[in-house]
């Protein structure tokens, strides 16, 4: 084993987008299975395990890790995106959102209060809104 660790030195070895790739890689392969896609798949699933074994035994790590920093940076966008979008969802039974007319500053209030006076606490811009 210790030809293996000498051969890896100054490699840059795995990291969070060789671990999405393998998610990817993974789900190509699901999706070739179900849908019997055949070629397309295979040629698909062939690029990108080739991209992740170039990562992997890359010594470039400069430029890997500037890919891994924009991946990061996609990855995380899309994922508060998607928990924002969970929690409005779980938070529509008790609470109503607007959106301040004048900054853009989402506003949640209580949901069945009648019509309410809401101000917006960044802006003080006032405005009556249905709760």
């Amino acid at each position: 084993m210790s030809w293996f660790r000498r051969f890896m030195q100054g490699r840059y070895g795995t990291d969070q987008l060789s671990i999405g790739l393998l998610v990817v890689l993974f789900l190509i392969s699901l999706l070739g299975r179900l849908f019997q896609l055949g070629k397309i798949i295979d040629i698909l699933y062939v690029l990108v395990a080739f991209f992740i074994f170039y990562r992997v035994f890359s010594k470039n790590t400069a430029k890997r890790y500037q890919e891994n920093i924009k991946f990061l940076k996609f990855w995380h966008l899309l994922k508060n995106k998607l928990l924002n979008n969970i929690k409005l969802i779980r938070d529509a039974r008790y609470y109503r959102y607007y959106k301040c007319a004048n900054c853009g500053q989402k506003l949640r209030v209580p949901k069945g209060k009648g019509k309410i006076a809401i101000t917006c606490p960044k802006c003080k811009t006032s405005m009556i809104k249905k709760s």
